[in-house]
């Protein structure tokens, strides 16, 4: 059901980015800014398409990334909730693939050190970046969806970690799709139809998913990003994925960063985070699982603060994706944000666009 705004606040997140369209520095938006309990505005600006002049639709799809990789935390917490794993669970207890693991100690042109660590890493410290996992591996090259989690879980054995698990915050697709593969071995079904039947589903985010349909994909918009020149938009591609979209011959399911989505769907996620794992009178988390999730995971000696699947920072949490989208509750301002663009990298000073939204959503009336 797409509820409406009746605060009164129509036009005003438009009005805030309406400059960064006109400068060339951003192709378009669609914003959506909420309560727990109803919408206050739900606003587009700009283009789908520049050079077609194709106004953005609010029910545009976009590719939201690693606004997945919540998502995925979610199962993995609905497994603990059930008892089937352990946060402190070491990953090699359900990947053989990943036993005797090693991580360099140092490296030069002569040669690279390894050391075992002093314990393997765990399914916590892969869901808060802290397991010693790089980005991802040569083999995902040169996109991130080339494999199916078995195969891509296989190529994670044969190299060895960037350090110490635990030692270091080092942001890793490859920790969430190990334990998107547990999940896999643990409730013997494929990862994404675990996430369709336990999230996606129950929570109605029918528009979400990682093929968008033929349908979905005309609502898809363009992907820019700055011109040679840097003074304005050039077309292009999603460069992490592989085309067509909606062939899953060729693509897989990516755990850490391949879902589709909407607005409105972003926001029925961040509405069972803000219930406490409630959705409509159902539970389908627990409060104490939402708690792990939305509270700092990563050591108090580490500058960077995530928790399980999400950033969070005092006052709130949330997540972006490689497009530029990005999602948040911030709690002090009962307020929830979904910024969706498809942008790779801006011109001029189209990066601060996002900040100008949530600054022009913290102003709207209730």
């Amino acid at each position: 059901m797409i509820e409406t705004s009746k605060s009164g606040a129509e036009g005003r997140l438009r009005a805030a980015i309406e400059p960064f369209v006109d400068r060339h520095e951003l192709a378009g938006a669609v914003m959506l800014a909420a309560t727990p309990e109803r919408i206050l505005a739900h606003e587009t600006v700009g283009w789908a398409n520049v050079a077609r002049r194709e106004p953005m639709p609010p029910d545009a799809l976009f590719w939201i990334a690693s606004q997945t990789k919540p998502m995925t935390a979610t199962c993995v917490m609905m497994m603990i909730d059930e008892g089937w794993v352990s946060l402190d669970d070491p990953l090699e207890k359900y990947l053989p693939e990943l036993r005797g693991l090693r991580w360099v100690a140092s490296q030069d042109e002569q040669q690279t050190v390894l050391r075992a660590p002093a314990a393997p890493p765990t399914i916590r410290q892969a869901l808060a970046h802290t397991a010693g996992f790089r980005f991802s591996t040569p083999l995902e090259q040169p996109t991130l969806d080339r494999f199916a989690l078995v195969d891509a879980v296989r190529g994670y054995g044969l190299v060895p970690l960037d350090y110490e698990p635990g030692s270091r915050y080092q942001y890793s697709n490859i920790g969430t799709n190990v334990v998107a593969r547990i999940v896999e071995i643990v409730c013997g079904q494929p990862f994404e139809d675990y996430l369709q039947s336990r999230v996606l589903d129950p929570l109605g985010m029918s528009e979400t998913t990682f093929w968008p349909t033929a349908a979905q994909i005309q609502r898809l918009p363009s992907v820019y990003g700055p011109n040679a020149a840097g003074d304005g938009l050039n077309e292009q591609r999603h460069t992490q994925l592989r085309y067509p979209l909606d062939d899953r011959r060729t693509r897989y399911a990516l755990p850490a960063g391949g879902l589709f989505s909407t607005a409105h769907d972003c926001l029925a996620f961040l509405r069972l985070l803000v219930h406490g794992g409630v959705h409509e009178g159902r539970r389908l988390l627990s409060a104490e699982a939402v708690a792990h999730m939305t509270q700092r995971q990563t050591p108090p000696e580490l500058d960077e603060s995530y928790g399980l699947g999400l950033a969070v920072w005092p006052g709130g949490y949330g997540h972006g994706g490689a497009a530029g989208t990005h999602m948040s509750v911030h709690v002090e301002d009962d307020l929830l944000l979904v910024w969706l663009v498809q942008h790779g990298g801006f011109p001029g000073r189209g990066a601060e666009a996002q900040e100008a939204f949530v600054r022009a959503a913290k102003d709207l009336p209730r």
